[in-house]
């Protein structure tokens, strides 16, 4: 078999989460103008959808490049454990001050994952806010 093939894995996991599009420096006709609804100031929610996308050499021992299992717990233990049933806004840190869109959303659960992962592999998050509107990082 050939050692230089690389296969990607994905695992899918889901969290709930409200939030609400907005900036503080702005007045309210501002906000509404750039983020529309979702700058009511009472916040909304989403049913998001992760995909996870882990590449790399199997490992000639196992045949994984990551073991799903392991894949599903850092998943849970980083991301599910920091967001699910949360307002983003006003229950976690990471979005303290920095407005939860989904680009940045995808960006902090990268960051989050990034260190748990070992480094030869490639790591790619996708997040659906919605059935039709989805984020991926690094693109």
């Amino acid at each position: 078999m050939n050692s230089n093939r690389k296969v990607s894995v994905f695992r899918k996991e889901h969290f709930n989460a409200a939030h609400r599009l907005f900036r503080a420096d702005w007045d309210d006709a501002r906000n509404e103008k750039v983020f529309g609804k979702c700058a009511l100031p009472h916040y909304h929610g989403h049913n998001y959808e992760l995909e996870v996308k882990v590449t790399g050499l199997p490992d000639p021992e196992t045949g994984y490049v990551i073991d799903l299992k392991i894949l599903s717990d850092l998943i849970r233990e980083e991301v599910h454990s920091r967001f699910d049933h949360r307002n983003l806004n006003l229950d976690t840190e990471e979005f303290k001050n920095l407005n939860p869109t989904a680009e940045n959303i995808v960006m902090v659960i990268y960051d989050l994952l990034r260190p748990r992962i070992d480094a030869a592999l490639d790591l790619q998050i996708r997040l659906y806010e919605t059935p039709r509107n989805f984020v991926e990082f690094p693109a």
